[in-house]
């Protein structure tokens, strides 16, 4: 019985051809409930077509794409009026404060007594850090207070999902921080789902990640697993004494592709990329300590997410998981 959490959103062949050019090709995705996903992929990719197919704002060429269950075509209202949406360059009215800002947004949502809807603005004032500049006109904000507020404003619906639109794109390290701790915080009240195509940001919050390159989605997958290198993997040792006598032995194991050597502070090291991971962590160190060497690190090689991008970007490779 299949126990993983419950899919928010979900498309089988989602496809967008704009004047015959598929900005989109056959897309097939399926997001977990209470997951940050990272929807990843250089300028032009193809992420905000896929969010406005998702939200119902464009009709999908070919291909179908469900929120909640719920048709992207047909229930878009329905669907809209569970997800809270951030865009990539949030406008506001410079002259109205922060509260103010999220009063009006609140009272599309909220038909209840006034009071009600204060302790929900001051809930999401609190989430997102403004307490204490929620009385200042907005244009007095910085770039990153102003992506927090368009998050919270996002976010006082209580939606069951929340779309992102590159919501760290132009903001200094510090904005980006501050960005990516409040959604760090949102997990366990909804599930995140943001475009973005930097990197770092998306290695740092995320634990599920898709990369789209011209429209087509190239890898996706945990992503404690693309960065592990997927089926295969890269061992890294380093050691002294009769390496190559070692290194012989080594390269004759089945499950043993290429040995790649080096040196660092006086240690031989090598690379041991391996076929088959399990047999690898059951007999790699245990043939190495058992032979005429002495071992002095072993470890998986971590690959940066940046590797992985420019591997599927760049060498047209598929590694989804």
């Amino acid at each position: 019985m299949d126990e993983s959490p419950p899919a928010v959103v979900e498309t089988l062949g989602l496809t967008k051809t704009y004047k015959g050019v598929q900005a989109l090709k056959s897309l097939d995705l399926r997001v977990r409930q209470n997951s940050i996903y990272g929807f990843l992929g250089p300028n032009g990719a193809g992420k905000t077509t896929t969010i406005k197919l998702l939200l119902g704002l464009i009709r999908p060429t070919a291909g179908a794409a469900s929120v909640f269950g719920l048709d992207s075509v047909q229930q878009s209202v329905d669907i809209r009026a569970r997800v809270g949406y951030l865009p990539q360059d949030p406008r506001f009215y410079e002259h109205m404060t922060a509260r103010q800002t999220l009063h009006f947004a609140a009272r599309f949502f909220f038909k209840g007594p006034a009071q009600a809807i204060s302790e929900r603005v001051d809930e999401m004032l609190e989430l997102v850090d403004l307490r204490h500049k929620a009385d200042r006109p907005l244009r007095t904000f910085s770039g990153g207070e102003r992506q927090r507020l368009g998050i919270a404003q996002a976010q006082v619906n209580y939606p069951d999902l929340l779309i992102l639109d590159e919501p760290a794109a132009s903001l200094d390290p510090i904005g980006r921080r501050d960005v990516l701790e409040v959604m760090s915080r949102l997990r366990k009240y909804t599930t995140v789902f943001y475009s973005t195509h930097i990197l770092d940001d998306v290695q740092r919050v995320s634990d599920t990640v898709a990369i789209l390159n011209q429209g087509a989605l190239v890898a996706e997958g945990p992503i404690e697993e693309l960065l592990a290198g997927g089926e295969g993997a890269v061992f890294v040792v380093h050691l002294r004494g009769d390496v190559e006598a070692a290194r012989t032995r080594i390269q004759a194991m089945p499950w043993v592709t290429r040995v790649q050597t080096g040196e660092h502070m006086g240690d031989t090291t090598w690379q041991v990329s391996v076929k088959d991971t399990k047999a690898a962590e059951a007999e790699l160190l245990k043939a190495l300590v058992n032979g005429p060497v002495v071992v002095t690190e072993f470890r998986r090689k971590q690959y940066e997410l940046e590797d992985i991008f420019m591997q599927v970007v760049e060498g047209g490779q598929d590694v989804r998981q």
